[in-house]
């Protein structure tokens, strides 16, 4: 089984990331053949500082390793470190155009048929990617024979949405985000500031409704997650202890992840040799692929 999925440089990684993205993907890699790029590409439309992207870039690669990613197991490359990838992107642009296709960038599909991808690990709200993904690629065996596979989705619905400090969905665009490294002092502060309600501290608590009881759950064992269901239940605790027990929490999970970090940073030569490496895989699959194409398209 060949797995594909792709994260875009556009800052620094959140939590949302980690068990949105990452985790799930750490997790593939040992159940198949896996491919995981740095999407620079996809970031040009919202980064436009050259420096920034190359930075950016770097830093998802670091922390990806950092949190467990095996380069020995699975390839981390650079989206345009795979020039393919555009060659058919603009094959298939050349196809009838459907209202899914208007709406949706090619490069995208591209992306997931270029290296012969079985699974895509996706949220559900991204879903709809991979069916247009399919529908794009049918479109084109229909027409020129037999030349892609139809990937399939897969959905961790334990960690569909994690939300944020506001309650809404993590992400960076609404600023209520907890960075994966991000220092103490300032990961302290945003957990502390996670939004609750007026619920007084001897009062029981609703732990399905709260952001802090299902982040902890994230990161606690389900001993521990149900211990903290019946203080919320009980009555007696303030939301304010129950921040510190998340931030706590946290810290300890991500422990060994910023000891591994530190150690990926001081080999200077570490990430450009995993990026190198991981860039020869793909474009091994990619020359493949794009041959298959351009026979059937007659080039």
């Amino acid at each position: 089984m060949r797995i594909l999925s792709g994260i875009q440089p556009s800052g620094v990684l959140h939590i949302g990331n980690y068990f949105g993205m990452m985790q799930p993907a750490i997790a593939l890699q040992a159940e198949g053949e896996a491919f995981y790029f740095i999407a620079d590409y996809h970031a040009l439309t919202s980064l436009h500082n050259p420096e920034a992207l190359r930075e950016n870039s770097r830093r998802v690669a670091v922390d990806f390793l950092a949190c467990g990613l095996d380069p020995e197991r699975a390839a981390l490359f650079l989206q345009s470190a795979v020039p393919q990838v555009t060659e058919l992107t603009w094959i298939a642009r050349g196809m009838a155009a459907s209202a899914g296709l208007f709406n949706y960038p090619v490069l995208m599909a591209a992306d997931i048929l270029i290296y012969d991808s079985d699974t895509v690990p996706v949220g559900k709200d991204q879903k709809q990617h991979i069916e247009i993904t399919r529908d794009l690629a049918v479109k084109m065996n229909e027409t020129f024979g037999e030349i892609f596979k139809l990937p399939e989705p897969r959905i961790n619905a334990a960690t569909e949405v994690v939300p944020g400090i506001d309650g809404q969905k993590m992400s960076k665009s609404y600023h209520n985000n907890i960075d994966i490294f991000g220092d103490e002092k300032e990961t302290r502060k945003r957990v502390m500031s996670i939004v609750t309600d007026s619920t007084p501290v001897e009062m029981p608590k609703d732990p399905a409704g709260s952001t802090i009881f299902q982040l902890y759950s994230l990161f606690a064992s389900k001993n521990e997650v149900g211990g903290i269901r019946e203080q919320f239940q009980k009555g007696g605790t303030g939301y304010g202890d129950f921040k510190k027990q998340l931030f706590e929490k946290l810290w300890d999970y991500f422990a060994p992840m910023r000891k591994r970090r530190e150690e990926i940073l001081a080999d200077k030569s570490y990430i450009d040799d995993v990026l190198t490496r991981g860039a020869k895989r793909a474009n091994e699959i990619a020359d493949q692929v794009m041959q298959r194409v351009r026979t059937a398209i007659g080039l």
